[in-house]
């Protein structure tokens, strides 16, 4: 496996940790067929150095990020703290009893 690319990262502004966020980042947005090809698609490409992802309820692949996310820290490719993960509550469903804490 050739070495992974540096990805730039940006601080967030108002972090007082100095939080760095990836510049480059996969969406996991429905363009994939199928659940298992997101999921081997994840873990490739933080092979290839992606640490940041893209997903929402709506896009139904929160569950194959979750897995590969997984695997890859098990496999010791990333800790958790190289990864930073986005996600997107639609209006709709921004309601208490909807939300999970």
């Amino acid at each position: 496996m050739a070495a992974a690319i540096e990805i730039p990262t940006k601080v967030l502004p108002n972090s007082t940790c100095e939080l760095r966020v990836p510049v480059i980042g996969m969406g996991s947005a429905p363009d994939f067929t199928c659940k298992k090809d997101t999921k081997e698609a994840i873990i490739e490409a933080i092979k290839q150095g992606y640490r940041h992802f893209d997903t929402a309820a709506a896009y139904g692949s929160e569950t194959a990020l979750g897995e590969a996310l997984k695997e890859a820290r098990d496999l010791g490719l990333v800790t958790r703290e190289d990864l930073f993960v986005t996600s997107k509550l639609w209006v709709t469903e921004n309601h208490p009893h909807l939300v999970v804490p």
